[in-house]
């Protein structure tokens, strides 16, 4: 008799992890002085976390400091830090009470579903989408409703896609995700649009999960947070991007007031607390904003580089570069298969990119994802390689 599995068994994989392991190996495959493997594959900086806060690591360890459990939520020093920090940023006092620090933003989507909505519930979200949003919803036995975007709405969600909803037989989602700047288009919701969506959400009952991992990371749009606008809101953000910290594991949420406990008691249980040796790095990494800033001016440096070299190199279709470090390029006059591009891509010119089918299962066969924040003279390089590729 077959041993049944479970539903989460059945989760489709985040393809971007893939590329990343046919890039390795083709990097492993080159002999010795062959042009290296550009990595554009993935939104991991070149950088590695700042160096005010590595130093602080290791006078921590030096100094024999217990590396034990924290709170659930994480330390206090780091929750009062990051409440500074939004009230620097965006000129909003939010308490402590409100601030979960967490395992990294992966680690705060299951407890923000999970706190919000139940088996069956509706949650909408753009396409082109972050992979992980509806594998870990569909992992959680939700349902996730596409809205269909495209370079008219800039890739992002709009009220009208959501009234179109009220139409259907299902009527309103129970939940929407947002992301500004998103992943994989790079484009942003400019203030006006978020407060729109926001108030929307909050006056018709559709809770709000705004992803705001990115933040910091804009170019010529102002910022704003979702929990400057709505009462209900989940704001995830993360010390990876903007922060260079990727493998540290470490993020934060801003709560609503009726999600504190519920969320509190899940991180107990699911987790206990986010490590804290990298909290320890995250509370330094807000001191360290002048190296952070440099980050963000070579990102900027290799946007505009691309935006300019690219179409050149027979990408003439790509999504406004508002902020994060993406390009997401319509290649549909060159292709019907974007994964089978990447590989000869990869094969050909040892460029790794993502194919935009991670991100939209129906017209991602056309689109690749580009990612800028690899080494500069790398970007550069790129360009160069897929300039003659073409």
């Amino acid at each position: 008799m077959a041993i049944k599995v479970g539903r989460g068994a059945t989760a489709p994989p985040f393809m971007v992890m893939d590329v990343i392991t046919s890039a390795n190996a083709r990097q492993a495959s080159l002999p010795p002085g062959a042009p290296h493997v550009i990595r554009m594959e993935v939104g991991q900086p070149a950088t590695g976390a700042p160096a005010g806060a590595v130093a602080a690591v290791q006078a921590a360890l030096q100094a024999g400091l217990p590396m034990g459990y924290t709170e659930a939520f994480g330390l206090p020093a780091l929750r009062t830090r990051i409440a500074r920090h939004i009230a620097d940023w965006y000129g909003l006092d939010i308490p402590t009470s409100r601030i979960a620090v967490t395992v990294g933003a992966s680690g705060a989507f299951p407890l923000a579903f999970l706190a919000a909505f139940n088996p069956g519930d509706r949650i909408a979200m753009a396409t082109p989408f972050y992979p992980p949003y509806v594998n870990i919803l569909t992992a959680l036995g939700m349902q996730p409703v596409m809205l269909e975007t495209g370079p008219d709405t800039r890739f992002q969600p709009t009220i009208a896609h959501l009234e179109r909803l009220s139409a259907k037989p299902d009527g309103l989602p129970d939940g929407l995700i947002i992301a500004s700047p998103c992943n994989p288009a790079g484009t942003m919701l400019h203030p006006s649009e978020l407060a729109d969506i926001a108030r929307w959400c909050h006056g018709n009952g559709v809770r709000l999960v705004s992803d705001e991992i990115y933040h910091g990371l804009h170019y010529d749009q102002p910022l704003a947070t979702a929990a400057a606008l709505s009462p209900s809101a989940i704001v995830i953000n993360s010390f990876s991007k903007y922060f260079s910290m990727t493998g540290w594991r470490i993020g934060w949420m801003v709560l609503p007031e009726d999600l504190i406990r519920p969320v509190e008691c899940l991180a107990q249980n699911m987790f206990i607390s986010a490590p804290h040796i990298a909290q320890i790095c995250a509370l330094a990494a807000f001191d360290c904003t002048a190296e952070l800033d440099a980050n963000v001016a070579r990102y900027r440096r290799s946007r505009d580089l691309l935006v300019a070299a690219l179409p050149l190199a027979g990408f003439p279709r790509l999504s406004p570069a508002e902020g994060a470090f993406y390009l997401y390029a319509d290649i549909s006059d060159r292709t019907n298969d974007a994964s089978e591009f990447c590989a000869r891509m990869l094969r050909e010119t040892s460029i790794a990119a993502s194919p935009g089918v991670d991100f939209d299962r129906l017209r991602g066969h056309h689109f690749l994802r580009f990612s800028y924040c690899g080494a500069e003279d790398d970007m550069a390089l790129a360009a160069q390689r897929l300039k003659n590729w073409t």
